[in-house]
């Protein structure tokens, strides 16, 4: 068994597996500038004395390598061979949905699947996962709902944007999707359909983080998100947001989903009720992730849907995000056709939970560099976003910004009005292209109101 590293000391070496000729400190940052400089440089100081990496050149032209063992087994993990540790159970499943389509049995939607699940009696993780998983996102923070997904959402939009439209097959590089993301800049060598998904689940993200409060396994939250998703990528302009009334198959899998109207909307009642009664953050999140993909209640863009959805339960209690990072196409949707031809959740369940041991590993990495939140602007943070907001809508200059701060602080009891003030303004002048995207303006906003803004 591999042991275990610091997060900062996995992050470093999972970068380096993406240089099999070395990389200078420089190139490390690029691939994660959340890790300080000096961190960075004592973890890579740890590692070449552990024999982990290697070390050559000098000074500015110092490269970075992994040793051969390192090399191996980190490289296995970035292109996916053999990544996830599989279960017995896990392996036989792989074994079932990889045999010729002509040899597997054809299925239709089994109810019983979904009807005979009893929440917070039946559970698909052991107590063993969940005590782990636990621990793995537990951030320490009893704040608000989005609190800790608010503190890492300039990582979180590229990560989850990137992986999940990944695993659909998008040709984006993550540096392109960050530019896309930061900057609005399409790669003209991509389709725009490429640029729409990632787009699409930047908005998605953002709405489950700003509206931490009041999403949940809801038809308005579930409804929304796959209206977001969906945007422009569908040929029915109605159809985003709007449950299926058409027969869909799965493109190499044996299984029919419902073709029902009326069933499939008693079905997604069903589930969201049944996933709103699971106590369990983790549980609540694997069964979303098993049963939308499974009733494809949608016309398409069902997994999408299931992957931003499953992050619900870790936004509204503070836990680390579940961004897919390095999660294998092929074993993710090999998971998926266990649940769809054998409603056997092993295989995905291979997945998700090494999944989140990746994704919790990251964040904590980031973590380290994140200061105590401060608690006025936590008071106010929904007022403090309203107002920067409207002041980029509406493209206010200094002079008309600051009689809007003060007017809106006029609102609250006298004792804050004054440190309110210095937090908006304070927040508005930290603005750049890198972080205007949690105050939900576009691109083109931002920049009108910065050119106004300065001149």
């Amino acid at each position: 068994m591999k042991k275990q590293l610091n997060p900062v000391a996995e992050e470093i070496l999972r970068i380096l597996a993406r240089f099999p000729d070395g990389a200078s400190i420089e190139d490390i940052r690029l691939n994660n500038s959340d890790i300080p400089l000096r961190t960075l440089q004592r973890w890579l100081a740890n590692l070449s004395e552990q024999g982990a990496i290697i070390v050559s050149g000098k000074a500015r032209a110092t490269i970075y390598k992994l040793a051969i063992g390192e090399a191996t087994s980190e490289r296995a993990v970035i292109e996916g061979q053999a990544l996830i540790p599989l279960s017995a159970a896990g392996e036989r499943v792989r074994g079932l949905v990889n045999a010729p389509i002509q040899k597997r049995t054809p299925v239709g939607y089994n109810r019983a699947f979904l009807e005979s699940y009893r929440p917070n009696v039946d559970s698909y993780l052991t107590q063993e996962d969940l005590a782990k998983l636990a621990a793995l996102g537990d951030t320490g923070i009893e704040q608000p709902a989005g609190t800790y997904a608010q503190q890492v959402l300039n990582r979180l939009l590229i990560d989850l944007s990137w992986n999940s439209s990944r695993l659909e097959g998008n040709t984006y590089s993550l540096l392109d999707t960050e530019r896309l993301i930061e900057q609005g800049e399409a790669d003209d060598t991509k389709t725009a359909k490429e640029a729409q998904m990632i787009l699409n689940h930047k908005d998605a993200i953002e709405f489950i983080v700003q509206a931490a409060e009041e999403i949940g396994f809801n038809r308005y939250t579930i409804l929304n998100l796959h209206a977001m998703l969906a945007n422009n990528l569908l040929a029915d302009p109605q159809a985003p947001g709007r449950l299926r009334a058409m027969a869909v198959g799965i493109s190499g899998s044996t299984f029919t989903p419902l073709a029902i109207p009326q069933l499939i909307s008693e079905l997604f009642d069903l589930i969201l009720e049944k996933a709103a009664q699971i106590e369990n953050p983790f549980e609540q999140s694997f069964f979303i992730m098993v049963h939308l993909p499974y009733l494809q209640p949608f016309d398409d863009v069902n997994k999408r849907v299931s992957r931003i959805s499953a992050n619900i339960p870790f936004v509204k209690r503070n836990f680390s995000p579940l961004s897919f990072i390095d999660v294998p196409e092929d074993l993710y949707s090999q998971g998926m056709l266990g649940v769809y031809e054998q409603n056997d959740v092993s295989l995905l369940k291979d997945v998700f939970l090494w999944a989140y041991e990746r994704s919790a590993s990251r964040y904590a990495v980031i973590r380290q560099s994140l200061g105590e939140p401060d608690p006025f602007k936590l008071k106010y943070r929904t007022q403090i976003r309203e107002l920067i907001s409207g002041i980029i809508v509406e493209s206010l200059n200094p002079k008309d910004a600051d009689k809007v701060i003060k007017r809106n602080a006029q609102r609250l009891p006298e004792a804050d009005q004054e440190q309110f003030i210095e937090a908006v303004e304070t927040e508005v002048l930290a603005l750049h292209e890198g972080n205007f995207a949690r105050y939900r303006v576009s691109p083109k906003e931002f920049e009108r109101w910065k050119a106004g803004w300065q001149g």
